[in-house]
């Protein structure tokens, strides 16, 4: 039996020490913060309840796969879950709306009605071929710790390839011109890549996994919010005898004789250690990447029957929205938002109010005295920056919830400088998934560390962002330390 310290509690930290206490090893957690669960957090407020960072769940087998490994229960058991159908709702700058139902003719059905006859076809034949991403990508980029070796190259079979001798590999863009021949449908499918701060003009191919896994294994609502899921995983901890410690942070991983040894805290306590699992983000000052500002608005009058669960509202001008995100061009203009209508009585103080989260993906936050930050920042502690943000996702929420001003009671705005006070990651950037294929600059840290006895677990850490890959870091964790460091994923 090993004496685990594990740094941070967040979702992918949990999830390990709970596989590492039922496999009978000593787990203390140790947190900064006064709460656990990192970036999944909830807003309660006059009745209403919002989650603050992600929403909803992808993949929850991986979820699943925690309950029965570490007490043989189902996941449901703890948590109610509901499969969102449509997935989402899209409407594009003309006021076009497509929904995305889960059955394939659906599917078809859908994007033929809003964007013409063929856009059903040529939708479904990119997933067609984003499943031969997933099949050449799930095991080494989401089921196997990461290592030394490179990952996997390109493997979207693309229509048509560029450059010389058309061997370049196209980027995300390229495809959705290429092959989805709407500009609305192109919208689309960048909309994924942007949600996770990436930017469809550079991402690859690849990144047409993204619709692939939600249009396979679903969106799925967790009754309560997202933080009734990290409520169940703390008490999992605490029942297979973990130690959480909150309010306590870890300032040094000391090593002696070339092999961790433990951790120092804050306030000079050495605790002694056979392996050390490290959950914090491990960039210091300069986080790549973008963030999320989420604006939550507590409306008078039910949630009209039948109203989509998600809306992912799209940028008036597609070229002026990026440059805004990623070009550094000034002042932000209108983006893309997703605007989240939950159907769960446990968020509005009764049948007659509603509960609307608005988010877009914004660049992260350095205060305006900052200097030579190596990608665009914005100063999110400034009231005005954060006014005039509010305003360009309220305007946008306004064209899918009617009468939204006249119904609205308050609103509280959760920027990416709280996501930085939360969660300790720089500008409170999103790591992204491995399963994106982005480039190198957002490369998750290894879960065997350089250094003998040193893991890393969590959204920073392979296989990368949201709560599905997280929780995965803390299996492949949890295997390396049980298993040896020659251990490769379960078959």
């Amino acid at each position: 039996m090993a004496r685990v310290v594990v740094i941070g509690a967040g979702l992918g930290a949990l999830a390990g020490a709970a596989r590492l206490a039922t496999a009978g090893h000593r787990v203390t957690v140790y947190e900064r913060s006064r709460t656990y669960g990192g970036g999944v957090r909830a807003l309660t407020r006059d009745g209403f309840t919002f989650d603050t960072g992600p929403a909803l769940l992808h993949l929850p087998a991986v979820w699943r796969d925690l309950f029965l490994k570490t007490g043989r229960e189902p996941l449901e058991s703890h948590v109610t879950l509901r499969q969102l159908d449509p997935g989402a709702v899209h409407r594009f700058a003309d006021g076009t709306e497509v929904p995305l139902p889960v059955t394939r003719s659906g599917l078809i059905g859908a994007l033929d009605a809003g964007l013409g006859a063929g856009a059903g076809r040529r939708w479904t034949d990119l997933l067609v071929r984003a499943r031969a991403v997933w099949d050449a990508t799930r095991r080494p980029l989401l089921e196997e710790p990461l290592t030394d070796a490179p990952p996997p190259t390109d493997p979207y079979p693309a229509l048509r390839r560029r450059g010389l001798l058309r061997r370049r590999v196209p980027t995300l863009a390229e495809v959705a011109a290429d092959e989805l021949a709407d500009p609305r449908a192109a919208a689309l499918l960048e909309s994924y890549a942007v949600a996770y701060g990436l930017d469809p003009r550079t991402a690859p191919a690849s990144t047409t996994v993204l619709p692939y896994v939600e249009h396979t294994f679903g969106s799925w609502r967790v009754a309560g919010g997202m933080r009734a899921l990290a409520d169940a995983v703390y008490r999992r901890c605490v029942e297979r005898g973990v130690e959480v410690v909150l309010g306590t942070p870890v300032a040094d991983v000391p090593v002696r004789a070339g092999r961790a040894c433990g951790v120092v805290l804050a306030d000079g306590t050495e605790v002694a250690a056979d392996a050390v699992v490290d959950g914090r983000c491990p960039h210091a000052g300069t986080a790549p990447g973008r963030a999320r500002l989420t604006v939550l608005l507590a409306l008078r009058g039910g949630r009209p029957p039948g109203a989509p669960h998600r809306t992912v509202v799209h940028a008036p001008d597609r070229d002026v929205a990026l440059a805004g995100l990623f070009d550094g061009a000034r002042p932000l203009a209108a983006p893309t938002v997703t605007v989240l209508r939950p159907d769960d009585a446990s968020s509005v103080p009764d049948a007659e109010h509603e509960a609307v989260s608005v988010t877009a993906t914004v660049p992260p936050h350095a205060p305006a005295t900052a200097a030579g930050a190596p990608y665009t920042t914005t100063d999110w502690s400034d009231p005005a920056t954060v006014a005039a943000a509010v305003e360009q996702l309220a305007a946008a929420a306004g064209t899918v919830v009617p009468e939204l001003a006249e119904r609205l009671l308050w609103h509280a705005v959760h920027t990416p400088a709280d996501a930085e006070r939360e969660t300790g990651a720089p500008g409170g950037t999103v790591p992204v998934p491995a399963l994106a294929g982005a480039p190198d600059t957002y490369r998750q840290a290894p879960n065997l560390a350089p250094t003998p006895g040193r893991y890393a677990v969590g959204g920073w850490a392979h296989p990368g962002g949201g709560p599905a890959h997280a929780g995965m870091s803390g299996a492949l964790v949890a295997g390396l330390i049980t298993e040896g460091p020659h251990w490769r994923g379960s078959s």
